[in-house]
């Protein structure tokens, strides 16, 4: 009978997003920062705060928080349509 050998495992390191497409945007309602996925490698689902539809995985796509320091928290995936039609929808229209 042969020791068992154990098998080393790799750590795994969260998915870290490339900075270089990170951009500021200023709208009526502040300074957002966004930032523009392919959806390539992507194998969640999100919903979209605009139209509460589904963004399916592999779907380029926007992800947007405000730009203060802690905003990161509040993170959101958006279709792109819907990011730059949000102000349009009216008051009490808004999903987000």
């Amino acid at each position: 009978m042969s020791p068992r050998r154990s098998r080393r495992r790799e750590p795994t390191r969260p998915i870290a997003f490339p900075r270089s497409t990170d951009r500021v945007e200023e709208w009526p309602d502040g300074e957002w920062k966004v930032r523009s996925l392919t959806g390539a490698g992507s194998t969640k689902n999100y919903r979209c705060p605009g139209c509460d539809q589904e963004i399916r995985s592999g779907t380029p796509h926007l992800v947007t928080w405000p730009a203060w320091r802690g905003g990161e928290e509040e993170r959101r995936h958006w279709h792109q349509v819907c990011w730059r039609k949000r102000l349009d929808r009216g008051p009490g229209r808004s999903r987000y």
